[in-house]
């Protein structure tokens, strides 16, 4: 139980947020990109750390600030789950040939100034008919990803594009799960509230759109159409390229669509695409396997796939970077830092330092217009 605690001022209720954001500015002022390789990890858990000591010395238990920090991992358990499901559906389509036979056929058809605006409007149209973003990111938006890297497009610029579209469908689609609970918590009926949702989502995603067409206009891919043939032919070379392969991420979409949760529709996926290796990639499995013993080959390489980096080399080293995945071994940096962030987060909860900034907030709300700035 709570001990009886002091009335918390707002002051000393941001003192941790105020922390945490002179810890995360100094990191990227010193760690630049590579803050997320830890530097941030521990900023989370020294801002938590000080939140403890605060909410400590007010009287709090520290049972109950730990039992915060539970119930916090515990809600992002499922996204953990997906993340690292992500990262072994990577690997066993990249052996598969799936993720390759992408790329392949996306090449043909793909038009460099227009790919970010496709990018998009493909990303939000999967994830519109399955009601699920992220799998729509675990599936399309991995080849969508490799095509980009392809023609020389920037990687943060694609998965933009990838997940602007995602999360634009997923937010109007009536299969998805938020967009149903989201009436249903409000008191009011789905139709009305995607209608509602339209004044604000439709503007944005046309403005997003317009964005990435002006980018598209102005970018100057490092590819050319005979590097593009290059790339096609180093393809063919190293994997079997055929419009079957496609069958596991159709079956994968038509799981979500029939409204199989995510977690097991990916692992699905995955072992879909584990089998798709050892039927149609036989050179692929031997080569990684490292053994004459098929069956050793193909258990050692879908291991290693599903769980840790592999890289396939071919004569091209233009192409070599999209040919790898880390598994789930290559999640494990983001799944540390979501961890180090609910903990965090967990504290700031239990301790009621978030209750009193919400509540302050709240108190703001005094009509429409304030309630939306607020």
């Amino acid at each position: 139980m709570m001990q009886k605690t002091k009335p918390l001022s707002l002051l000393v209720a941001l003192l941790p947020i105020l922390f945490l954001t002179v810890l995360l500015s100094l990191n990227v002022y010193y760690y630049g990109d590579d803050s997320l390789s830890g530097a941030n990890q521990i900023a989370l858990v020294l801002a938590a750390a000080f939140c403890a000591l605060l909410a400590t010395k007010r009287g709090s238990n520290w049972g109950d600030l730990l039992e915060g920090i539970k119930s916090s991992i515990s809600d992002a358990l499922p996204a953990l789950l997906i993340l690292l499901l992500i990262g072994s559906l990577a690997g066993t389509w990249l052996i598969s040939g799936i993720v390759p036979a992408m790329i392949y056929y996306g090449l043909k058809i793909v038009n460099p100034t227009f790919f970010l605006v496709a990018a998009c409007i493909v990303s939000a149209i999967i994830s519109l008919a399955t009601g699920s973003s992220w799998s729509t990111i675990a599936t399309i938006g991995v080849a969508l990803l490799g095509i980009g890297q392809a023609i020389g497009m920037s990687e943060a610029m694609v998965a933009g594009a990838i997940i602007s579209g995602a999360y634009f469908g997923d937010k109007m689609s009536p299969l998805s799960d938020t967009t149903n609970l989201a009436p249903a918590m409000a008191g009011t009926d789905l139709v009305t509230h995607i209608r509602y949702m339209t004044y604000t989502t439709i503007p944005s995603i046309v403005i997003t759109l317009i964005i990435f067409l002006i980018l598209g206009f102005n970018l100057e891919t490092k590819t050319s159409p005979d590097d593009i043939q290059v790339i096609l032919s180093a393809l063919q070379s190293k994997f079997v390229i055929t419009p079957w392969l496609f069958l596991v991420p159709a079956a994968v979409i038509f799981l979500i669509v029939k409204k199989v949760p995510a977690i097991p529709a990916l692992f699905a996926g995955t072992l879909l695409g584990g089998l798709a290796a050892v039927i149609t990639q036989p050179t692929i499995i031997t080569e990684l396997g490292n053994s004459s013993n098929y069956f050793q080959a193909s258990f050692i390489t879908l291991m290693d796939a599903m769980s840790r980096d592999i890289s396939i080399n071919t004569d091209n080293e233009m192409i070599n970077g999209l040919l790898s995945t880390g598994g789930m071994y290559g999640m494990l940096n983001t799944v540390w830092l979501i961890i180090c962030a609910m903990c965090f987060g967990g504290i700031m909860e239990a301790s009621g330092f978030l209750t009193r900034i919400s509540n302050s907030l709240m108190s703001l709300a005094t009509n429409t217009a304030s309630l939306v700035a607020t």
